[in-house]
C-alpha cells in the first residue's frame, strides 16, 4: 500500500511540473508572460527568456533525479556539464538570494549546495591551471 501511495505522490509531482514547465514555455514564447514570471529584473527580453529555460532545464534534472530515473552521480554529472555554460553561470549568480530562502533540507538546498560546490572546485581548477601549468619539458597530452 505504501509503494502504491508513493507512485502516486510521484505522478501527481509530475504533473504539477509539467504544467509548471507548460507556463516556462509560454513565457519563453511570450516576452509579456515572461516579465510576469520572472523574478530577475534589469534584463532584456532575450536574456529572461535564457534564464527561464535554464531554470526549466535545471528544475526538469530535479525532477529527474527525484523520480528516480536519475542517480545521484548522474545528476552531479549533469550539472557539472550545465556548469560550463555562460547562461547556466549568469542565471546561477542571479538566483542566489533565492536559494537561500529555500529550507536547509530541501533538495533544492541540498542540489544548491553540490552546484556550488560544482562551481568552486571547478575555479580551483582553473586557478591551479593557470597557477602550475604544465611541468616543464613534458608535452601536453
Amino acid at each position: 500500500m505504501a509503494a502504491v501511495a508513493e507512485q502516486l505522490r510521484m505522478a501527481d509531482k509530475i504533473r504539477v511540473r509539467t504544467l509548471f514547465a507548460g507556463q516556462l514555455d509560454r513565457a519563453i514564447d511570450d516576452p509579456v508572460l515572461a516579465a510576469g514570471l520572472s523574478t530577475l529584473g534589469d534584463i532584456s527580453e532575450d536574456k529572461r527568456r535564457q534564464m527561464l529555460l535554464t531554470n526549466k532545464h535545471y528544475g526538469l534534472l530535479l525532477l529527474s533525479y527525484e523520480v528516480g530515473e536519475t542517480s545521484r552521480n548522474e545528476l552531479l554529472g549533469a550539472l557539472k556539464v550545465l556548469s560550463r555554460s555562460d547562461n547556466f553561470l549568469e542565471y546561477w549568480a542571479r538566483t542566489s538570494t533565492h536559494r537561500q530562502m529555500l529550507p536547509a533540507e530541501s533538495l533544492e538546498a541540498r542540489t544548491g549546495r553540490a552546484v556550488d560546490a560544482i562551481l568552486d572546485e571547478r575555479l580551483g581548477d582553473l586557478e591551479e591551471w593557470w597557477v602550475v601549468g604544465p611541468e616543464s619539458g613534458t608535452t601536453p597530452e
